[in-house]
């Protein structure tokens, strides 16, 4: 009998891609941290792609996330998704074999994957007698839904009332990567439902290969933006900061842009400058998905990460970039603030001539930069082994 059951829903649904998102990340690592943690007593289970509940083989699952983590870990080039012919073998080997026992234990999910549908997470819960404890990650479409899609405020206010509604109804309770989160959720959740602040882990990235050649190849520093390209991120900002220096510096003084992360939704304006904004060229790259290990080169080889966001709900590329040594120029937002503390240098994102002096001075090697470097051994670098601990405790707490 599994004392506890994990909701791998997610990982299954990205079968097809080859590169992480954030979310996917983390629910690799509640994967692997409770299987260490619980071994034969933890469980697998997932709505299947095909729209079936149920239990997963475990050795198709433990085969499944190693297969995954080597498509991450991977340099070489792969299509950003594969055919479904190619992954229908994987699927049917994740089919799940039996509906759900009933064995009364903590059903634990760690992504918002089939939360919008309240009756299918109260008939899993039913099913499997179990109390439900959540991760929420933030609630952003809510507090700031002009810019979600735009279905999106609507979507997210139907996955926290069943956070609310599902946690009241089985005694369960609520993880949140920050404080800043949790005290957006307390009002969707009854009084009495525990929420655990516990900060995201950070992924070891791999060394940079030695040799490994710079991206750039005039010697020109560089800065890298980190996270799927939306409006929320205020790409704009780095975007028409980089139009003036490019208007204003003499070419070899301008340092280079290196955006990161795949194109999300209402960014038109973001892609047009990308695309058809010629005092960008030579200036600003869009790389789209990247590696875990080239990603560990860039980071490694950037002057300084760039964070211009509005809103954040945790802030992974901060402890990204601290992790390797790579200073950090971000929103002076809370949820930055609790991965970063007194480490990274904050700029509101609205002022645009803050911003240029920042980076112009990182690029020159300047005091900030160097007053930051010293900073850095300094900073508490949230490993997932604590995370994970955290989440133990609230099962714990929960199977009393």
């Amino acid at each position: 009998m599994s004392s506890v059951i994990l909701d791998i829903s997610r990982l299954i649904s990205r079968v097809r891609y080859s590169t992480p998102s954030g979310v996917d990340r983390v629910e690799m690592a509640y994967a692997r941290g409770l299987h260490a943690r619980y071994g034969d007593g933890l469980a697998f289970a997932s709505v299947h792609p095909c729209g079936i509940y149920g239990r997963l083989p475990r050795r198709a699952v433990l085969a499944y996330l190693d297969e995954l983590e080597r498509r991450w870990s991977s340099e070489q080039a792969a299509p950003r998704q594969r055919s479904l012919v190619s992954v229908l073998p994987q699927l049917a080997a994740l089919l799940p074999t039996a509906p759900g026992v009933g064995s009364g234990s903590v059903y634990v999910q760690a992504s918002p994957h089939h939360l919008t549908n309240t009756a299918k997470v109260r008939k899993i819960m039913a099913r499997e007698r179990a109390r439900f404890l959540c991760l929420v990650h933030d609630l952003i479409p809510i507090e700031f839904s002009e810019y979600a899609r735009p279905a999106g405020a609507a979507l997210h206010r139907r996955r926290m009332e069943t956070v609310g509604a599902v946690t009241a109804e089985t005694g369960g309770a609520a993880i949140v990567n920050s404080a800043a989160t949790g005290r957006a959720l307390r009002p969707w959740l009854q009084p009495n439902t525990a929420i655990h602040v516990a900060l995201l882990g950070t992924e070891p990235l791999p060394p940079p290969a030695p040799g490994a050649a710079s991206p750039t190849d005039d010697g020109r520093p560089y800065f890298l933006c980190l996270g799927t390209i939306e409006p929320r991120k205020n790409h704009l900002l780095l975007l028409n900061l980089w139009r003036h220096l490019a208007d204003t510096l003499e070419p070899a003084r301008i340092p280079r842009l290196l955006i990161i992360g795949r194109r999300g939704w209402e960014n038109e304006q973001i892609v047009d400058m990308l695309e058809r904004c010629p005092g960008l060229v030579g200036h600003v790259e869009e790389l789209g998905g990247c590696s875990d290990a080239r990603l560990s080169a860039l980071l490694h080889g950037a002057r300084a990460l760039l964070m211009p966001s509005f809103a954040e709900g945790y802030g992974m590329p901060v402890a990204e970039a601290l992790s390797v040594g790579t200073p950090v120029i971000c929103s002076d937002l809370p949820a930055l603030r609790e991965v970063g503390g007194d480490v990274p240098d904050y700029l509101d994102p609205l002022d645009g001539p803050a911003w240029k002096a920042a980076i112009l001075e990182y690029a020159a090697d300047g005091p900030a930069h160097a007053a930051q470097l010293a900073r850095l051994p300094q900073w508490h670098n949230p490993s997932w082994a604590e995370h994970i601990a955290i989440v133990t405790d609230a099962i714990e707490a929960l199977r009393r």
